[in-house]
């Protein structure tokens, strides 16, 4: 049984959080697993692109989403879910998500998968790119 788990987020997509945390409390809290809630606000991906926005925009972004983070957690209903330790971290979702479970090493990875498009056939998605790459154990629920 997992003694550790990582449950990454998207802020802006609530069924990404509230879903895992009821399986992590289903699956893992009766074990007494430690909990860690992470967010990665991705990377502009053109330095053009990042030239429009104020010089301290990437700061004030990592800044309102670990608040956002923090009301996100604290507003979750979880029963004996443990306080999950929360963590933004900024750059490619599945590469940070791949970075945190090692450095926090976790046993267990615990996300919502959407359902798989044309696109993510041909490019992949960030849970197929974890689920693919992961040393630790990768649960996936379908949303």
């Amino acid at each position: 049984m997992a003694k550790s788990v990582l449950i990454p987020v998207d802020l802006d997509y609530p069924e990404s959080w509230a879903e895992p945390f009821q399986a992590a409390k289903d699956r893992f809290c009766d074990a007494g697993a430690d909990v860690h809630a992470l967010y990665v606000l991705p990377r502009f991906t053109s330095s053009l692109v990042g030239s429009f926005f104020p010089k301290d925009f990437e700061g004030q972004a990592l800044d309102a989403a670990r608040t956002r983070l923090e009301d996100m957690v604290g507003a979750t209903d979880a029963g004996a879910l443990p306080q999950p330790k929360t963590q933004v971290l900024h750059g490619e979702v599945y590469r940070e998500i791949l970075l945190a479970a090692e450095k926090l090493k976790v046993d267990a990875i615990l996300l919502l998968a959407h359902r798989p498009g044309l696109s993510d056939y041909l490019l992949g998605s960030n849970a197929a790119r974890i689920a693919r790459h992961a040393r630790q154990s990768v649960y996936l629920l379908r949303g």
